[in-house]
């Protein structure tokens, strides 16, 4: 079966996140991915050992990959590296900011002998300024820009619990370089792409930042409700099981009061008759509709609201996930055998789902220098 990307050579140089999850999406597209690690292989081998002995982060961002261990600093090694990357199509490196360029492999360099070359610099906060050679893990970022401000709740800040950061950068860089491609069909030229997990994180954190800038309303922490409309939460059933629920109007708002909570009187009450008035009020909104959902179980609330047609969903716990109807897996083989994955989101209909299997560090090294030996 024929996929997008067939034909297409990527070289990754990369560890941890957010180059592993770019590099990983692109050889599910059907791209030869080659990933550089060194002796003792990438970092994220040894996250945990939860997947059959594996990592469960190495499994998920590394399928598809040919793995090649090499000394980037080795002459021998950095030669072999340099005649892969002249007949490479996409060049991806994350380590720290100038250690590539000062190995002989900065974009610049490895256009000149490629100039159809992508190259794909991933950094914490950029290759310039005083922020650029601190180190960025994802968590540090999400402090820096601004992403804990306004997760968590009115008393306490929290981290988003997944890397918010990486995955983000991950992805932008995938786009780009697809444009990038899209472009070197038109031009012949390949392109030097520059991103940053700040940069990522600063786009997603971009409506707070116009609110701040030019505007009078200020991000709020506010848990599991929403700070500009309500009732848009949280609120716990009988049994300790929570529901969230998402009023967007006033006709969702008076079918909330009359069928599930049995209140139709509270559409004209002056404290809640609509959003700016109750989130004015929300103390008395929250107490009206958690003395009802308090006395039902998370089911029998679900009914109601179904029967209702308002837009509810729980707060499922990663078993409940596990289990969960709306959730795509697919088997992918690993060296301590097959384990199911998470499905790509996008879903190409009519195109069979399947991935090449994760590899065992310098599983592929002799073949590689075999292939592009002197």
């Amino acid at each position: 079966m024929v996929k997008p990307l067939d034909g297409i050579l990527v070289v990754s140089l990369e560890q941890a996140v957010a180059a592993p999850f770019c590099s990983s999406r692109l050889a599910d597209a059907g791209a030869r991915v080659i990933k550089i690690e060194r002796p003792e292989g990438d970092f994220a081998r040894e996250y945990d050992h939860q997947v059959k002995g594996q990592s469960a982060f190495f499994i998920w961002l590394n399928r598809g990959k040919e793995s090649l261990v090499a000394d980037i600093k080795g002459s021998d090694d950095n030669a072999l590296l340099r005649r892969i990357l002249a007949k490479a199509d996409v060049f991806i490196q994350n380590l720290a900011p100038g250690a590539a360029k000062r190995a002989g492999l900065g974009s610049e360099d490895l256009r000149k002998v490629n100039p159809r070359l992508i190259t794909v610099d991933i950094s914490g906060y950029g290759e310039d300024g005083k922020y650029a050679g601190m180190k960025a893990y994802d968590f540090l970022v999400q402090g820096e820009s601004g992403m804990i401000s306004v997760t968590g709740t009115p008393e306490d800040m929290g981290r988003v619990g997944v890397s918010i950061c990486d995955i983000t950068c991950g992805m932008f860089a995938k786009t780009a370089i697809l444009e990038a491609l899209l472009s070197r069909h038109q031009t012949g030229e390949g392109a030097s792409i520059k991103l940053s997990l700040f940069a990522g994180m600063s786009e997603m954190m971009s409506p707070a930042l116009l609110q701040q800038i030019y505007g009078e309303l200020r991000p709020q922490r506010m848990g599991l409700h929403h700070p500009m409309i309500a009732p848009y939460g949280a609120y716990e059933c009988d049994g300790g099981d929570w529901i969230l629920i998402a009023i967007q109007n006033a006709r969702e708002w008076a079918r909330l009061c009359g069928e599930v909570l049995g209140k139709p009187e509270l559409v004209e009450d002056p404290r809640l008759i609509d959003n700016t008035a109750r989130l004015e009020n929300r103390a008395h909104l929250d107490a009206e509709i958690s003395a009802v959902f308090s006395l039902h179980s998370r089911d029998e609330v679900r009914t109601k609201l179904e029967a209702a047609r308002i837009a509810y969903g729980a707060v499922n716990t990663v078993a409940d996930l596990a289990e969960h109807p709306a959730l795509r897996r697919t088997p992918v083989e690993t060296p301590a055998g097959t384990v199911e994955v998470v499905a790509p989101p996008a879903e190409f209909v009519g195109m069979q789902l399947s991935f090449a299997p994760v590899p065992e560090l310098g599983q592929h090294s002799d073949q590689i220098r075999q292939e592009f030996r002197d």
